[in-house]
């Protein structure tokens, strides 16, 4: 973090952090100002007070495919290292809570499990089949819950033992996706998207963890789909996480194919087939694409910058009603759950639970506790 940066997150100049770094100095920070240094640098407060540096464990970094490589910063580097830190950190908090309320971290379905060499469609036939998430489920869901989906397929994931975080510090280091591909209890972190973009976001890390691949994953996961310029992992969770979202026989139900690829395909059956598989028009097009619906040229230089600026402007909605449902939106209903059940049973202390949470005021801690009950 540069000079200027860490002085603006406490409302200082940067002639006061310097002279409070300067070697035999006798200025320094309130503690009020150092509190807020620590929560700037993602720190813990007593290690203002320790003597040297503190010695830390190297934090394993997952192969990174983000293909823009030319404005990567140091700072961006920084982040993605604690944010794979942080993840990492969660996982372990995950399998200690298992064991504070006296149970066993969940197994993987024998079923999600694959090799690049399997073909993608049927890879996610059996992925379903292991997650209990039908094809009727999905398309049954009504078009005006289509936003809801992206927490229906996390739930999935989540009981079959798959850690599901989101974090918005993704974007910043120009990624969508994260998988730390353990055998147990798989972590998956992607950030706000829109909520097609999610889903499919959601799709390929399940793709990476049926690989046993961990990865960092692009912004971009069209870019290079239809083509050998993407590496082959990537290539693979991008059409598994496709097959996997809109099975190929439920397409053809749903929009019979064409003897020969079209040339073209009209704005409104794209966006309807979006809505059906509660996708986003760009997954949609992509899987016409790539089926032969279509011919690829009419998304390539029709389509796609259309739907890249889309995603590019997309706003989100805003903060949720409750503060505290942005800690459990951010660690998921399994490891709330667990954190509640041990905090409830007596098995962790208040403090603990907050910890556990990343929460300061106890307060939101009870609150989380109503609201979950619910």
């Amino acid at each position: 973090m540069s000079v200027e940066d860490a002085a603006k997150a406490i409302s200082k100049d940067a002639a006061d952090i310097l002279a409070w770094e300067a070697p035999g100095s006798e200025a320094g920070p309130t503690v009020k100002q150092a509190r807020r240094l620590a929560d700037a640098y993602g720190r813990a407060f007593i290690e203002f007070f320790r003597k040297a540096p503190p010695t830390e464990t190297p934090v394993e970094i997952a192969p990174d495919f983000r293909q823009r490589t030319d404005d990567r910063s140091a700072e961006q580097e920084w982040q993605l290292r604690s944010l794979q830190k942080w993840a990492a950190s969660q996982r372990l908090n995950t399998i200690d809570l298992f064991a504070a309320i006296g149970e066993d971290v969940p197994k993987l379905p024998e079923g999600l499990r694959a090799d690049t060499d399997d073909g993608t469609e049927e890879a996610a036939n059996s992925s379903r089949a292991a997650l209990g998430l039908s094809v009727a489920d999905q398309l049954n869901m009504p078009r005006s819950d289509r936003d809801k989906f992206p927490n229906v397929l996390r739930s999935h994931l989540e009981r079959a033992g798959i850690l599901t975080l989101k974090h918005a510090d993704l974007k910043k280091i120009g990624a969508r996706g994260l998988c730390l591909a353990h055998d147990v209890l798989p972590t998956i972190v992607y950030t706000g998207e829109s909520p097609g973009a999610q889903v499919f976001t959601l799709a390929h890390e399940l793709g990476h963890v049926l690989l046993r691949a961990s990865a960092v994953s692009d912004t971009e996961p069209f870019a290079r789909t239809i083509g050998t310029g993407r590496p082959r992992v990537e290539r693979w969770c991008d059409r598994f996480s496709a097959a996997f979202l809109m099975p190929r026989d439920a397409m053809n139900i749903v929009r019979p194919k064409p003897s020969i690829p079209l040339e073209k395909i009209a704005d409104e059956e794209i966006r309807s087939i979006s809505e059906i598989f509660k996708v986003s028009k760009h997954a949609a097009l992509i899987r016409l694409v790539n089926l032969r619906y279509v011919e690829p040229n009419f998304y390539w230089r029709q389509k796609r910058p259309v739907y890249v600026r889309e995603e590019a402007d997309y706003a989100g909605f805003g903060r949720p009603r409750y503060y505290g449902s942005r800690y459990r939106s951010r660690l998921g209903d399994l490891y709330t759950g667990l954190v509640i059940e041990a905090w409830s049973t007596g098995k962790i202390t208040n403090h603990s639970a907050s910890e556990f949470m990343g929460i300061k005021n106890l307060e939101h801690l009870f609150r989380i506790r109503e609201e979950f009950a619910v």
